[in-house]
């Protein structure tokens, strides 16, 4: 018999039933997209149906940024988003990375605003690791895929 004490920090809190889980994965899906998925469509012909929007200072959009992105600091999106921003085209934001909530500060003021939102997945960290095409003050850049975070080559997570 297990007793609470003797439960793995995994376990003592029980996983959710399926249909729960099923849910709540779902709505996740519904708030996020991943590096690869907004690279791939960027990349297929005609629109993607949606803009990206790089919520980061000056000073980071100017290190690199994803082609075509719209450059509006988190701080300002509630002043200039109607400037920038149509709303009847979903907005994909992002940060630095993982480690960075400026991409869901962002959302949740566009949201506020009446936009439809997601936030890329890993932000600028995980498009650069994935080896995917990046633009600076001056031009095109390119670095090779960390073989971790892109085991097919920047194609995809290989999930």
């Amino acid at each position: 018999m297990t007793t609470a004490t003797s439960v793995n920090p995994v376990l003592r809190v029980a996983p959710a039933a399926p249909a729960e889980a099923a849910a709540h994965f779902r709505a996740s899906l519904a708030f996020h997209a991943d590096v690869s998925d907004v690279a791939a469509a960027l990349a297929a012909d005609g629109e993607p149906g949606f803009v990206v929007l790089d919520s980061r200072s000056t000073e980071a959009w100017d290190q690199g940024h994803v082609p075509g992105a719209v450059h509006l600091p988190t701080a300002l999106v509630p002043e200039q988003a109607e400037r920038l921003l149509d709303r009847s085209v979903p907005v994909v934001t992002y940060c630095w990375g993982p480690g960075c909530n400026g991409a869901t500060r962002a959302a949740l003021a566009l949201a506020e605003l009446g936009y439809r939102v997601k936030e890329m997945l890993g932000g600028f960290e995980y498009w650069v690791r994935e080896g995917f095409e990046f633009e600076t003050w001056q031009g095109r850049e390119r670095r090779p895929a960390d073989p971790l975070t892109a085991p097919r080559g920047g194609d995809d997570c290989g999930c």
